[in-house]
């Protein structure tokens, strides 16, 4: 058994990003920390972050045996306080051409993969009266084009997590989904590099139908990116929603977050018109007045979002 002190967290997809950060900063404030990550060398850079506070863990969410191996390592060592769900990636490239190969390996991680690590780990933290976050996005109440397969993900997470939390709260797990904007991390780079690599694959046709939209798309997406979060940002929140008396259902993290929850509250004509414009590069600013923050969510909204682009 390995000798613990205080509560202890699951992070998937720990090996970079959002999921190191958290592993990180639960570790500082004295969480013992399993980091799942999926490669040796990832194994041993975790391992030299956490020192006392946590040590890695071999974690494949599709992988149902590997699943298993990493249960055994947690109850070994006393059991699970929190399990945070971050392993994700973003496959990007037009819904008419996508191979559905790549559009159910994009489901197979980030939604699957979430309810299988959900249901091997739920044990621990029905007796720990422990708690679930789900990382998610705000592309979960978005839809941007080029982006469907990470989209659709993201939008049936957010019903996965609102329909777990219906589910477990009689037992008193509580169950929250964290709806960051643009973070600064490698799923983006990625995503970019694999998507190059399926468009040299698309044929003629998709080309000349969806170029236009690429380029405008891959411009707005530099902006964006320019001012994405830090990781850790996101890394406080789910401290937050760890160690909160009265956890909050939905946590929406930084000003873009919030600009597009607004977004999403406009009517549905409206918000096709607009996305419309942006793809055919028209860069249109909408004016959005008053804006209501869902219930439940966190962070401190824009002062002023009459300029702002979704």
């Amino acid at each position: 058994m390995v000798a613990r002190a205080g509560q202890a967290a699951l992070v998937t997809g720990a090996s970079s990003g959002i999921g190191r950060a958290t592993a990180v900063l639960l570790a500082e404030r004295g969480w013992y920390v399993f980091a799942g990550v999926r490669r040796d060398s990832d194994a041993e850079l975790m391992g030299d972050l956490l020192g006392d506070y946590g040590q890695p863990v071999l974690l494949d969410v599709t992988d149902p045996r590997s699943l298993l191996e990493a249960e055994v390592v947690v109850r070994g060592s006393g059991g699970l306080d929190a399990l945070v769900n971050n392993a994700g990636i973003a496959v990007a490239a037009p819904l008419e051409y996508l191979p559905l190969a790549d559009f159910r390996r994009q489901l197979e991680v980030n939604l699957t993969g979430q309810l299988a690590a959900t249901q091997t780990f739920l044990p621990h933290l029905r007796s720990s009266g422990g708690r679930i976050v789900f990382v998610g996005s705000i592309s979960g109440r978005v839809a941007n084009p080029l982006l469907g397969p990470y989209v659709a993900s993201k939008f049936a997470l957010a019903g996965l997590a609102d329909t777990l939390r219906t589910e477990l709260a009689p037992s008193g797990v509580a169950v929250s989904l964290l709806e960051p904007g643009p973070i600064a991390t490698d799923i983006w780079r990625r995503s970019r590099e694999v998507g190059l690599a399926l468009a040299r694959r698309l044929p003629v046709d998709a080309r000349r139908r969806y170029g236009t939209m690429i380029e405008a798309f891959e411009q707005l997406a530099g902006s964006v990116e320019a001012r994405a979060l830090p990781p850790r940002s996101v890394a406080t929140i789910v401290h937050r929603a760890l160690t909160a008396v009265h956890p909050k259902p939905r946590y929406l993290i930084g000003r873009e977050a919030w600009v597009g929850a607004a977004f999403a509250m406009l009517p549905a004509r409206l918000r096709a018109r607009i996305m419309e414009f942006q793809v055919r590069g028209h860069g249109v600013r909408p004016r959005l007045s008053a804006v209501r923050p869902e219930d439940g969510g966190e962070g401190v909204p824009p002062s002023d979002l009459r300029a702002v682009r979704p």
